[in-house]
Parts: structure tokens; sequence; C-alpha cells
């Protein structure tokens, strides 16, 4: 998703295989996040994005190409990446998922912004977010999400970016073993993957449709609340459900007040 109306960075050209040419620095950056991270997803990342991982087998010495994961994606659940600039409009992203196209901007991270980047690299893209797209439920919820973007207004685009918010970036699931992350939000970084699960800071609410829409958020700061889904059936069952007229029924009944500081004007 577009999280800033502006970028620093510019995406990466594609040739006509659709790869991109990538640095040596860019591809020991990747090496750098994927390597410190697998260890850290032991025991926190859900078990289906852990068979992702298995299943699409990213490399630990460059940058996956986009053909190369879509390889994998379409042989699972008819999924494919789709290289675009930085930032994209909200119809263009609807419209990507619309076609079962997963949005990837084609740069990497600079080594600054090593531990936190708020707009989508291609590590959060890639790393974040593909290997869920192997689980059909998965795939299905977020497919049916773009088509309901695609169709909706303004006023209800903003809320179902909560919707996404809550559970594809920053979702938490009940497993046999404990609380698990399914978030892409979550899974890409080092420092949200152990906070969500193991600080007593951040609320842990049970997954309720009215209640994720009613909840406030901010990109730029550790999730003060996280949604608990019971299982991967919980996203197949919202595909049947009338998103946009809980989203007005949650407008009406109001907002809840948020649990964080406000954000000062720079």
């Amino acid at each position: 998703m577009a999280y800033k109306k502006t970028s620093t960075y510019v995406a990466k050209p594609v040739d006509k295989n659709g790869n991109t040419n990538y640095t040596e620095d860019e591809n020991q950056i990747w090496h750098e996040l994927i390597t410190r991270q697998m260890p850290i997803l032991k025991n926190r990342a859900c078990d289906e994005y852990m068979h992702g991982i298995d299943l699409i087998d990213f490399p630990k010495n460059r940058i996956p190409q986009c053909p190369e994961v879509s390889e994998v994606l379409q042989a699972t659940t008819g999924w494919a990446l789709e290289p675009v600039p930085a930032l994209i409009p909200f119809d263009k992203f609807f419209h990507l998922l619309a076609n079962r196209k997963f949005p990837a901007a084609t740069f990497i991270r600079r080594r600054e912004e090593l531990d936190y980047l708020q707009e989508p690299d291609i590590f959060h893209e890639v790393f974040g977010h593909c290997p869920l797209l192997t689980n059909q439920a998965y795939a299905d919820f977020t497919h049916t999400y773009g088509n309901l973007g695609l169709h909706a207004t303004h006023e209800d685009r903003i809320m179902l970016a909560k919707l996404y918010w809550f559970t594809i970036e920053f979702g938490l699931i009940k497993t046999s073993l404990g609380l698990r992350a399914y978030g892409g939000g979550i899974l890409s970084s080092m420092s949200e993957t152990p906070y969500c699960l193991e600080s007593n800071i951040p609320q842990r609410q049970s997954f309720n449709v009215l209640d994720v829409l009613r909840t406030p958020y901010r990109i730029d700061i550790m999730q003060p609340i996280y949604f608990v889904i019971d299982s991967f059936d919980v996203l197949f069952q919202l595909i049947d459900m009338d998103l946009i007229g809980l989203i007005h029924q949650a407008r009406k009944l109001g907002m809840y007040p948020p649990v964080y500081e406000k954000k000062l004007s720079s």
C-alpha cells in the first residue's frame, strides 16, 4: 500500500523479462536483512508462512527477481508479483490485487534505514507478504479485498485500509503452540516480530471486524494494538461478509479513541 504521499526512493527499471539489475551493495543489504530475520521468525511466524518460505526458497545472496517468485505463486494460488514504482495510487493498488497481482516496488532500503522504513520496499513486499500468498485463504481474502477497494468510495477505502493494516500487515493468529504472527509488516521487521508476541506493552484483542474498523492506527510506531484471528478460516469467512455495510455501521458507531499519542506536526 502507498503509505506516504512522497518518496525519497526511485524504483529500479525492469527489462523485457521483468528482471531488475541490482548493485552488489543492494544485494548485500538483502543478504543482511534475510539472514538476520530468519532466526527471529523461529517459533514466532505461523506455520503457513514458514511453509511459504520453504516453497519460495528465497536466495540469501541476492534480491529475488519478480518472475522467479511469481512462478511459485502462480503454481500454488494463481498469483504473481507486479513490479511497480516506489509509490502507487490506491486505484492501481486495488486494481492489481483484484487481478491477483501483488505490487512489489523494485527498490531496497538504504543501509541507514535498515531497521525501519515507512514505505514498502522489495524486502517488505516479497519477504513479508509473498510466503503467505501461497496460502489459499490468505490469497483469496487479498483478492476479495482488491475487488472491494476497486469499487469503493474514497471514504470507504480509508476504512478498508484499517482492515488491511490489522490483518495482512499486522495480524496475529492463534495456534496450538500459542500466538504467532502472520502480518507482513511484522514478519519483515526484526524489532516488531518479537515485540508483538512477547512485550507486555501492546494490547492483543480477539479479531472482530467492527472493532478493527473503529480502531485508529499509526504507521510510524510499534503497534499498540494487535488483532488475533483464530485461524485463516476467519479471513476466508470475511470474503462472504458485507464489508462495505460493516464499514458504514462502524462509521455510525464512531471511532475508538487512539491508544497512542498523536503525531506532532513537523
